[in-house]
């Protein structure tokens, strides 16, 4: 298990320090500010729908490590998915940090999101984790209504 964690401490700073994601979209149909305010953390997330698919998506912002890679791991995870798929792995990864969720085969489709499920036993890196995970739940839940 040690091994695992080294690969995902490793993931998570690897997207912290050198994230792709982090840009401006061209075009966004939506754009949300999260801001977390026990720390300072503060990002822009911007989407762009093609129909019902999430087609593109990016980030703007400042924050710890924590925050900036779960921002970015999220957008990996959730590019390509359709408006539904991504609330219901977003409520996956949500309830994995909460430890409400703990079933292997649901958690595997958070692919690597899965990186931050020890955050659940640091409580004051919680809200960090979750930052981007919250403010793209509002942005979801506007869009196709």
């Amino acid at each position: 298990m040690d091994d695992l964690n080294d690969v995902y401490n490793d993931l998570i700073m690897e997207h912290s320090m050198n994230s792709y994601n982090k840009k401006k979209l061209s075009c966004a149909d939506f754009c949300e500010v999260g801001h977390n305010p026990n720390c300072g953390d503060e990002i822009s997330l911007e989407i762009k729908l093609n129909g019902d698919v999430i087609e593109d998506m990016a980030f703007s912002g400042h924050g710890c490590a924590i925050s900036q890679a779960s921002t970015s791991i999220m957008i990996d995870t959730l590019k390509g998915k359709t408006v539904e798929e991504a609330r219901e792995i977003v409520r996956t990864f949500i309830e994995m940090i909460k430890r409400e969720e703990t079933d292997e085969k649901k958690l595997k489709r958070l692919e690597d999101a899965i990186a931050f499920r020890n955050v659940s036993h640091m409580p004051a890196r919680v809200k960090c984790a979750l930052l981007a995970w919250h403010t793209i739940e509002d942005i979801l839940n506007g869009a196709n209504q």
